[in-house]
This record gives structure tokens, sequence and C-alpha cells, in this order.
């Protein structure tokens, strides 16, 4: 739960007193010019903003404001309509508003629900990458909770996918399967969901007591790069027969490549991709085994735990959702 800044807070930070903050914040009386600009200024630092009456303090509104980073992306909207399940069978009414990752438009967003008496906000990132957390006050104080991108303070509550176990299940399967030669296919590295993945994926390798075939190969999220990936690995005469892929998409494009050099999937080079978007891996030559992020599952335990803090009995830490491995025909039976 976020500290509501006080007028006692912009006095101190300000260095003046109360009752100068009280003339600045509400024009009245008389005061210099360039010190309510210093108390104005302080306030909006400190993240202030006019409470809402007190009566309306006072009692619990059944509002609850969910900003969600991009309405309309494949991994946003699932977790959406888990926290909607969630809350929709209880006496709560969302108030759902769209920043499409602009953190401005996001503070405006926020702003406007914390006026209109919400009880507690749910926040849903796009991505998994850490976010920073709500300004102090922003939200009058209300109980706060992060879905998919994890707040970057240890005390707020998040939940997110667990990337990093994933990896290491990616690498596990491969090697249950007899497979020790084993190239990984990336997306850009400054991804967090990369970073967790080969996290996961090189523990596991560690463990087995052997080396990745060949350095990680970093590139776009795109089929194209899947592909082009694949064919330098080839053409570097890498000696392969697992590839685990951090996305399907990468995954669509190694096989592609694979059957351009006549290497048969799974067969001859089984292929495991992540985040199991039908679209991509099911609609393709060989269907792909792919890691489920459970993002239904993020958006109702994110909405739980926002109301057991509603409720007073408030979570602190990130709770990570296991990914579900989805086999396909790309790995063997």
């Amino acid at each position: 739960m976020t500290h509501r800044v006080t007028l006692d807070d912009i006095a101190v930070a300000a260095n003046v007193s109360k009752a100068t903050v009280s003339k600045a914040l509400n024009d009245t009386g008389q005061l210099a010019a360039h010190t309510r600009r210093l108390v104005l200024k302080t306030a909006e630092d400190l993240g202030y903003r006019k409470p809402i009456s007190a009566s309306a303090m006072q009692r619990k509104t059944g509002l609850i404001g969910l900003v969600s980073a991009d309405l309309e992306g494949r991994f946003s909207t699932p977790a959406l309509i888990g926290a909607e399940n969630t809350l929709g069978t209880t006496n709560h009414a969302v108030l759902l508003t769209n920043s499409r990752g602009d953190p401005k438009l996001e503070r405006a967003h926020i702003d406007q629900l914390a006026a209109r008496g919400i009880d507690g906000l749910l926040v849903l990132g796009g991505e998994t990458d850490l976010r920073p957390p709500i300004k102090p006050n922003t939200a009058l104080g209300v109980p706060i909770v992060y879905a998919y991108a994890p707040s970057t303070d240890p005390n707020d509550c998040s939940v997110t996918c667990d990337n990093v176990s994933a990896g290491a299940m990616a690498i596990n399967h491969l090697l249950s399967h007899g497979r020790r030669h084993i190239v990984i296919i990336s997306g850009p590295e400054h991804y967090q969901a990369t970073k967790d993945r080969l996290a996961g994926a090189r523990r596991a390798a560690e463990q087995a007591g052997i080396r990745l075939a060949a350095p990680v190969r970093y590139g776009s999220w795109r089929e194209a790069w899947g592909r082009t990936a694949t064919r330098l690995l080839l053409e570097d005469d890498v000696h392969v027969d697992g590839i685990y892929c951090l996305n399907d998409m990468l995954a669509r494009g190694a096989i592609e490549t694979l059957h351009d050099w006549d290497l048969r999937v799974p067969e001859d080079v089984e292929v495991i991709g992540h985040d199991n978007w039908a679209v991509t891996a099911t609609e393709c030559r060989v269907p792909i085994t792919s890691f489920d992020n459970n993002l239904q599952e993020i958006g109702r335990r994110a909405a739980r735990q926002l109301l057991d803090a509603i409720k007073g009995n408030p979570h602190h830490g990130t709770t990570y959702i296991g990914c579900s491995l989805v086999t396909r025909k790309s790995t063997s039976a």
C-alpha cells in the first residue's frame, strides 16, 4: 500500500509552514509568487493529490481500477480476462483504462481513477520487464497489485510468470529425449524474459554436465530471425539435435530452415518454442512444442491478491506462476 502524501510532508520538503502549504494549494491568502511556485512544485514532485471527500474515504465504493499497458496485446488480453473473471464474481465494478505503454498517460488514468474513489488498483503490463512502482500517493493510498510486469520495489505485490523455470524445463525436456547438442535462439538480449529463460536454460545445462553447442544467437523476435539464425548455425557446421527458441515465431522460422536443409523435425532436430501462441504454434509445418505462460492464471491470482489487500490482508513480493509445457510434434513423444 502506498503512502498518502500530507500537507506536513510538503511543508517539511519545502521548508515552509503547513499553513503556507494550505494557502498555496488552495490559492488563498497572501503569498509571494516564488513561495507559491515552490510549494506547488514540491507537491507535484511528491505526488500529492487533493483527497476525495471524507465521506467517500470512509466507505468502500466497490470500484476497482485496472490500468492496462496494452489492451490489444496478446499477452495483456488473457491476463485481463482472468482478472475480470475473478473480480466479476464479487460485488466490485471494474473501471478499465489503457495507458498504451505511456507513463504520463498511465499517471493521468490513475489520477482519474483515484478521484472516483477506487478501493484498489491493478496495473497490468504488456511484458515481463520490471517497471517502476506507482509514485507514492498517486492512487491515494489504495492497495496496488502489479500483474505480468513486476514492480522494482520488493515490498510491492506483483504476479508474473516463472520464465527461469521454463528455461530449465526446456533444456531438461530435450535432454530427456537424448538430445545433447542443444542451441538457443533468442530475441533481443535486454528483455527480462530473455534473461530469465536463458538463466534457467544455462542452469539446467550446467547441472546436466553439458555445454551448449554454440553461443546464444540474439536477434529480433520475428520468424525471419529464426530462419536466419538456424541457417547460420548450419552453415557454421554446428552439430545440432535440439533447438530451444525463446518464442514461437523463432521456432517456426527454425523449423522452416531445417526443412530447407532436409533435416527432419523431430527425428533429426527437436524444436521447442515459448508463448504457446496458437496461431503460430499450431498452424505451421510441424506443430510446435511450446510453453504457455498461464496468463489467465496470472490475472486471476493478481485479482485475488488485490481483493485480499482491500480486506486488510496485503501480499508482498513477487508471486511466480509456473509456465506449462504443451507438447506437440516438434519434439518426440
